[in-house]
């Protein structure tokens, strides 16, 4: 099962904030992951993980419903590595 947005602030709800303020602190982080990252800056969450931009060369693909050949064009992508600490708690090596 997915975690989505709408169980997050509902978790911070319990913590005692009200709905609205619960909506606004998940939509404010959120915001500034995805301006952070628009930027080209790597987000790092000590005992989480880190978030990376990277770019990506242009490549020969393939159209998997046609399988004609194209150019998949220049691109950045978000990638994640966990930290140890949450590889370990995942794995129950804690």
């Amino acid at each position: 099962m997915a975690l989505t947005k709408s169980d997050i602030v509902a978790r911070v709800h319990e913590l005692g904030f009200t709905k609205k303020k619960s909506v606004d602190i998940i939509e404010s982080l959120l915001e500034i992951m995805k301006n952070t990252l628009e930027q080209g800056d790597d987000i790092l969450i000590s005992g989480f993980g880190k978030f990376c931009v990277k770019n990506k060369n242009k490549r020969r693909g393939r159209n998997p419903a046609t399988g004609s050949d194209l150019i998949l064009r220049e691109r950045k992508v978000v990638t994640f590595k966990c930290s140890g600490k949450l590889r370990n708690k995942i794995n129950g090596d804690e």
